[in-house]
């Protein structure tokens, strides 16, 4: 049966687009999102050019600093080679999370699809890196837009978890649909596979957000399983307090907060909110040949780095939000075979 064309007004929640339909075969927000631009000649411009006026205000920074930054800081805020290709290679299970079936998500091993109320995701295991990872599908759906704007803050509650402080009530409802069916599919994992095996927590916008409450979630329930949480395109998903606490149990080393240049999604602010540690920036996409990909990144510094994506007032949902690392987020089922 061919796929229908879905409308994307919902987005216009995001303050962006209102185009009533994309394309024949759009699958998923980020998906139809990918045939505006793809068949808009001036979106590709668009996108284009702002990525190369990036590269111009970044040369302008620099020629405009009153002092060389230090070589110690420049190596502080750069990322290695390994870590790049961590980013590249997460952000491919986040997009793979999109799809309507993963049976083997980048050729490894499913252990489990979920898929309750809005919320899908799954976890697969990595036997070759020792991983287990959990990947949350983002925003595809009506009820996913609904979600989005449920933005009233609320007491963090989710199985094993009662903390006073607040979170995006939307995401934790979302979260809390398969909260237990995650924590017991990992928990199998994890009884079965605990020497030398890691868990992996990851997803896109609306993933993302899931993706961290389910981090802190899992590490509670499996405290002694080391973890790391990579996220893109994630909006800001509670409060301060919320912030500090997800630092303090995950470890700021191991959050990876990845941001596309101007993608407006992570800089949407909402009364209240705030992000959490460590953001990666990709300032702009690499120019080949003339520079390496991974120092088009600068890990950034605190929750809300001004010298970050937080520099450029929010946009909503373009063209950054539904690009990561060399990746079309939602539209490779590829990546599922």
């Amino acid at each position: 049966m061919p796929a229908r064309a879905r409308p994307i007004s919902a987005l216009h929640a995001y303050g962006h687009f209102t185009t009533a339909t994309a394309c024949h075969t759009c699958h998923s927000m980020a998906g139809c999102l990918y045939c505006i631009i793809n068949i808009n000649p001036a979106m590709k411009f668009r996108h284009s050019l702002v990525s190369g006026l990036f590269l111009l205000l970044k040369a302008a920074r620099v020629l405009a600093s009153p002092a060389p930054v230090a070589h110690s800081e420049i190596m502080t805020r750069s990322i290695s080679t390994v870590l790049y290709d961590d980013l590249v290679r997460y952000t491919k299970y986040a997009s793979a999370a999109y799809q309507l079936a993963c049976p083997s998500p980048l050729g490894n091993h499913l252990v489990q699809s979920f898929s309750q109320g809005s919320t899908q995701g799954f976890v697969a295991r990595d036997d070759n890196r020792r991983e287990i990872v959990v990947s949350f599908r983002g925003t595809s759906s009506l009820a996913d837009a609904i979600t989005d704007l449920n933005l009233v803050l609320t007491p963090l509650a989710t199985p094993g978890i009662n903390k006073p402080f607040s979170v995006h009530s939307g995401f934790l409802n979302a979260y809390n649909d398969v909260a237990r069916i995650v924590i017991n599919s990992v928990g199998t994992q994890a009884s079965q596979f605990s020497q030398g095996y890691s868990l992996i927590v990851t997803g896109h916008s609306l993933g993302g957000a899931l993706a961290a409450l389910g981090a802190v979630s899992l590490k509670t329930a499996f405290p002694k399983v080391p973890m790391k949480l990579y996220t893109f395109g994630q909006p800001r998903t509670g409060d301060a307090q919320w912030a500090k606490y997800i630092e303090s149990l995950v470890g700021v080393d191991n959050i990876f907060r990845a941001v596309h240049t101007f993608d407006g999604v992570p800089t949407i602010v909402a009364p209240g909110f705030q992000h959490h540690a460590t953001q990666y920036w990709q300032s702009h996409d690499p120019i080949p040949l003339l520079e390496s990909a991974e120092s088009t990144v600068t890990r950034c510094i605190g929750e809300e780095d001004p010298a970050c994506s937080n520099i450029i007032p929010s946009t909503g949902i373009n063209p950054a939000h539904v690009f990561y690392f060399g990746q079309v987020m939602a539209v490779n089922p590829l990546l599922c075979v």
